[in-house]
């Protein structure tokens, strides 16, 4: 069964919690298909009144607030060997050369990296861990942290949301057109965000050493 097709079937506060809980968890570190459940509640909640995109919006920002909280909480206490313990149960999220490349980010730009990691799947799972065993400063990481979740979550949601209105008003007058019209519209301003963030995170991969030359 899809996903939203599940969703149809649970109360809408079934929804709101669904939705915070999932992305806490993966904001935490747990890799969790948070932006999957994101997307469809707030498509659905443009195609039935009884979700309400502002509770849901708000419902999605502080899980994602929270849950990178509590895992820059655990990352600062555990350290190291709490990145070794992830790679072990999370191989292929957490493996030495993921890591590796978000604490380069993370090193060279600090709030920039836990801002656009928002928009990024590997880095959203990093950044609370993450910034809390590179000791980020607290108050850069709440700043960003808070600002991040605010514009992913509620940006997502708002997007999704009025891309669905949309597309179901011009359904209705130009059939398929309208349709596609709309979710490109949506998709493209996604997109240039995620672009925006995976430019940062390519910007901080090391430049490597040229070779030496012989004699």
């Amino acid at each position: 069964m899809h996903v939203q097709e599940w969703l149809e079937t649970v109360p809408a506060v079934a929804v709101y919690a669904l939705v915070g809980i999932v992305i806490g968890l993966e904001s935490l570190g747990i890799p969790l298909p948070g932006e999957i459940i994101l997307v469809s509640s707030a498509l659905l909640a443009s195609q039935h009144g009884d979700i309400d995109p502002v509770i849901l919006g708000v419902c999605a920002t502080a899980g994602a607030i929270i849950g990178d909280s509590i895992g820059y909480a655990i990352g600062r206490k555990g350290g190291r060997p709490l990145l070794a313990w992830l790679g072990g149960k999370f191989p292929r999220h957490f493996g030495e050369a993921h890591i590796a490349t978000a604490e380069r980010s993370f090193q060279k730009w600090g709030m920039w990296a836990v801002f656009f990691g928002r928009f990024v799947a590997l880095l959203r799972i990093f950044a609370g861990p993450l910034a809390g065993v590179l000791r980020m400063p607290y108050w850069k990481f709440l700043i960003a942290n808070v600002l991040g979740g605010i514009v992913w979550a509620g940006g997502t949601t708002a997007v999704i949301y009025y891309v669905g209105i949309v597309a179901e008003s011009w359904l209705k007058r130009f059939s398929w057109l309208g349709l596609v019209l709309a979710v490109l519209i949506g998709v493209t301003s996604m997109l240039v965000l995620k672009r925006k963030a995976k430019r940062t995170a390519a910007a901080a991969e090391p430049t490597p050493a040229p070779a030496p030359v012989g004699d």
